[in-house]
């Protein structure tokens, strides 16, 4: 991050400073890193005393001046700590403003267009995946910070920004929501030059109440940009495309397989799977150059390492957001193909010794996920053993819950899945009418035994629900070495 003195955070913060009893309070010390997991303090370290459902970060201030922080965010004072707190109404809503300062701060020393860009990524699903890839096309490109993992909240966010430095060039930012205005939110600490919304499903639908608040929430995005900034825009999710009237920015559209009607545009075709169901294609890109009446096109082919077709979606969106950073084709299809999957339990595909293949998409689950998932189950079993699908609720879905789980055991037969695994609450649903195998396992270690005891080479075993279910565990499980049936 950019090394600020704690006075300077102090001042920005408008912080009530509280020095330890006894001790001089060193405000000219630099902070250098900012956290709110005690357990990840180091020397020079902010660390953000925040108060959850079961641990109150203030209990560890002293084990944070231990470690070697700077000093402390707290919403009081805590004790004779061993060093300066910073004492302010919310340790959370004062982070999110210390993030704003350092984006301020580099735009006002004259980064710009030239320098630190910042890139806003939503959607109901695929964020994560659409940003890793981005961050990976940017990184090739010059100094980038992305988010490790999933941090695309009101702490994630701020903790993300604060990651960057005077060299950074690009800020890729994931922004989730749970309601309407926490995009908005989120826009005000990182306020994007480009903005990419996926689409918008059924995630969440049971917080929001329906999918038109789910768009009005997601279109925040899109409503936080400057005339001179750009919105990506999937051309294929018709809530997508209606967000161009809500955007002073350019709208760049993006889809797969067909070119959207538009001069300035970016689009893939010419897809083809292998054997491990990952995808190559021809990305396409038309603009207009300035001075230039007419459109001009490039394109180059692209071979994802990620698996699943959908994976074509997130590419040609991370795509057009490197193409609103002027980008040129050729470097951003190079970056794509090198890119390695970078987030955990993601379509990630395993092959044990003995021949069993199992993809492990287990950190979530909703309706669209669940459906390319399943399809790309489909696709991976073909030609070889039996296909699995050691499936969990997907969570959130309010009352459209269980007509969403039947459509999905619906696609399960429609596929052909020999095995279906079902746990949750609707777990019956998912087994209902399946023409293969189906049965509802009462936890986690009785799905992982039936898989473990049953499954043989060549066989293909997708494991999925909401993080909720922690089937995670049935994946680990399936993966350790199998049985041999031997004393020795």
């Amino acid at each position: 991050m950019i090394p600020l003195r704690v006075s300077q955070v102090a001042t920005v913060l408008d912080a009530d400073v509280r020095p330890a009893a006894g001790a001089p309070t060193d405000l000219g010390r630099e902070v250098v890193h900012v956290t709110a997991d005690s357990r990840a303090v180091a020397p020079g370290s902010l660390f953000v005393a925040l108060t959850g459902e079961r641990v109150d970060g203030h209990t560890f201030v002293a084990t944070a001046f231990a470690q070697g922080a700077a000093a402390v965010l707290v919403a009081h004072p805590v004790g004779e700590a061993a060093g300066p707190q910073l004492v302010v109404a919310d340790p959370l809503v004062a982070l999110g403003r210390l993030a704003r300062h350092v984006v301020d701060r580099l735009r006002a020393d004259g980064r710009g267009p030239d320098g630190l860009r910042v890139v806003g990524i939503t959607g109901s699903q695929g964020k994560t995946s659409t940003k890793d890839l981005l961050g990976a096309v940017l990184a090739a490109a010059g100094p980038t910070v992305a988010p490790v993992g999933n941090l695309n909240n009101e702490l994630g966010v701020p903790l993300t920004v604060l990651r960057v430095d005077a060299n950074t060039q690009a800020l890729v930012v994931e922004m989730g929501a749970r309601g309407i205005g926490h995009i908005a939110y989120l826009c005000g600490i990182a306020p994007p030059d480009v903005a990419v919304v996926l689409n918008v499903g059924h995630a969440h639908v049971g917080e929001f109440g329906g999918r038109e608040a789910i768009a009005q929430a997601k279109g925040e995005l899109v409503e936080a940009l400057g005339p001179d900034g750009v919105a990506v825009l999937n051309e294929a999710d018709p809530r997508v495309r209606a967000m161009r009237s809500r955007t002073r920015a350019r709208v760049l559209p993006y889809a797969v397989g067909k070119r959207p009607d538009a001069p300035d545009a970016v689009w893939a075709d010419g897809l083809v799977g292998d054997e491990r169901g990952r995808y190559s294609f021809t990305l396409h890109r038309s603009f207009t150059p300035p001075g230039r009446q007419d459109a001009v096109e490039a394109s180059a082919r692209v071979s994802l390492r990620g698996t699943g077709r959908h994976q074509v979606g997130n590419a040609t969106a991370a795509a057009a957001a490197a193409f609103a950073l002027d980008l040129p084709v050729d470097e951003v299809a190079a970056a794509l193909s090198g890119a390695e999957p970078a987030s955990r339990w993601r379509m990630e595909v395993h092959d044990r010794a003995d021949g069993v293949r199992v993809v492990n998409d287990s950190y979530n689950a909703n309706p669209a996920s669940m459906a390319a998932a399943v399809e790309t189950l489909a696709e991976l079993g073909r030609g070889r053993g039996r296909t699995w699908a050691v499936l969990g609720d997907m969570l959130e879905l309010g009352s459209e819950a269980p007509a969403l789980h039947a459509a999905l055991a619906v696609q399960l037969a429609a596929v052909g899945v020999d095995e279906v695994v079902a746990l949750g609450e609707f777990g019956p649903l998912l087994v209902a009418d399946q023409p293969g195998r189906a049965r509802v396992a009462r936890d986690t270690a009785e799905a992982a035994a039936w898989v473990r005891a049953e499954v043989a080479p060549g066989d293909v075993v997708l494991v999925k629900a909401s993080r909720g279910l922690a089937l995670n565990l049935v994946a680990d499980e399936i993966l350790r070495t199998p049985d041999t049936g031997s004393d020795a």
